[in-house]
């Protein structure tokens, strides 16, 4: 069984940033992808940014060039999501979600608010 274990998030003001961090616990080897997802009030849950073991990433293109996905040393499954120049539209809660095995394992969701 694999646990995610998030940490950040918070409330900020529009223009500032906040970091993310997730780490996956349990029984963990060979190729996974982890990332980010966020789910807005009546809105469906959207990819943020993932990241494969190998470094490889990719961005919702609403968050390029804001947002940064990465991940700790081999053998430490631990991702971050540094988000800077945070607008109101990024409010949500935000998931971490790792894809393993072929196996979708999700966390319980962080609240990011952006005050306008």
């Amino acid at each position: 069984q694999v646990q995610l274990v998030e940490s950040g998030g918070g409330l900020v003001e529009s223009g500032g940033s906040l970091r993310l961090s997730c780490a996956a616990r349990g029984r963990i080897s060979g190729i996974w992808t982890m990332g980010w997802y966020r789910q807005a009030p009546g809105k469906e849950r959207e990819l943020v940014a993932r990241i494969i073991v190998n470094g490889m990433t990719d961005y919702a293109d609403s968050v390029k060039g804001r947002f940064t996905i990465s991940r700790d040393g081999p053998g430490k499954n631990v991702i971050h999501l540094q988000m800077n120049s945070l607008k109101p539209e990024d409010t949500a809660l935000y998931y971490c979600n790792i894809n393993y095995l072929q196996r979708n394992f999700w966390g319980q969701g962080t609240q990011v608010t952006v005050s306008s």
